[in-house]
C-alpha cells in the first residue's frame, strides 16, 4: 500500500489539530483535538486493511519520509514501510486503542443560520492580518444585510482590527460569532461554511471530501 501525496497532505493537516490518531479500517480519516472543540474528517484515496493507532502522528510522518515511494504492508501490531527497492526497512508499531483521542461518534450539524463561501485568498489575508496585528480570534458579524469577517482582540473594543466584506445568506440576522484562529486549522482551498446559533461551525472543502467541525467562543452573540 501506497499513501497518495492526497492522503500525506490530510495526515500533515490532521497532527495539528491532534498528534495522536486512530485511522478506522476503510478509507475515512476522522481526528478530535484534546479539548474536543475541532472534529475533522476527510474521505481519501488509500484504503486501509485495518485500525491502525499512531501516537505520535508527527514522528509516523517523519518515518515515512525516511525512504522513497514508501510502502506499507500491515501486519496485527506493526506496519513495515519499505522503500521502492525493498532494500530499506523500518518496523512501526501501532498504539492501543486506549491510549488515543479519536471522535466517539459523529456531529449532526444543526441547520446553518450563516452561510457563506471563504474562499483560499480571503482565508490567507486573516491569517496574515492575525499574524501582523497579533490578534488570536476572527469575527464573523452580520448587520443590516452586510456580512464580515474581522480579525479582532473581541475583549478591547479600542484594538486594530482587520475587516473584509464577503456574501453569504443570513436573513434579518444580527450576529457576531467569534472563532479562535487557533482552532482554525483547515487545509488550504476555497470552504462553503454554515454556523449555527447553537455554537458550531462546519466548513466543508470545495473541491476534497474534507470538513471540519470548529465550535465558537462562548462570547459569540446572534439575535434572530
Amino acid at each position: 500500500m501506497e499513501l497518495s501525496e492526497n492522503t500525506l497532505q490530510v495526515l500533515k493537516n490532521f497532527s495539528t489539530i491532534n498528534q495522536n490518531v486512530l485511522i478506522r479500517q476503510g478509507n475515512t480519516i476522522k481526528t478530535i483535538s484534546e479539548a474536543r472543540n475541532v472534529l475533522a474528517t476527510a474521505v481519501v484515496d488509500a484504503e486501509f486493511p485495518q485500525d491502525v493507532g499512531i501516537y505520535d502522528l508527527n514522528e509516523f510522518i517523519g518515518v515515512l519520509g525516511l525512504v522513497d515511494t514508501p510502502r506499507l504492508k500491515f501486519d496485527d501490531e506493526y506496519a513495515t514501510i519499505a522503500d521502492s527497492s525493498g532494500r530499506s526497512k523500518i518496523k512501526y508499531f501501532f498504539s492501543p486503542e486506549e491510549t488515543l483521542t479519536f471522535p466517539q461518534k459523529d456531529i449532526t450539524m444543526p441547520k446553518g443560520d450563516v452561510t457563506f463561501t471563504l474562499d483560499n485568498d480571503t482565508l490567507n489575508r486573516l491569517k496574515r492580518a492575525a499574524s501582523t496585528l497579533g490578534h488570536d480570534e476572527v469575527s464573523i458579524s452580520g448587520k443590516d444585510g452586510v456580512l464580515s469577517l474581522s480579525v479582532v482582540e473581541s475583549q478591547n473594543s479600542t484594538s486594530n482590527a482587520f475587516s473584509i466584506d464577503i456574501d453569504g445568506d443570513f436573513g434579518e440576522s444580527v450576529f457576531n460569532f467569534i472563532l479562535s484562529i487557533a482552532n482554525l486549522k483547515i487545509l488550504p482551498g476555497d470552504y462553503d461554511v454554515s454556523i449555527s446559533s447553537k455554537l458550531i461551525s462546519n466548513f466543508s472543502h470545495k473541491e476534497l471530501d474534507l470538513n471540519y467541525w470548529i465550535a465558537l467562543e462562548k462570547t459569540s452573540t446572534f439575535t434572530k
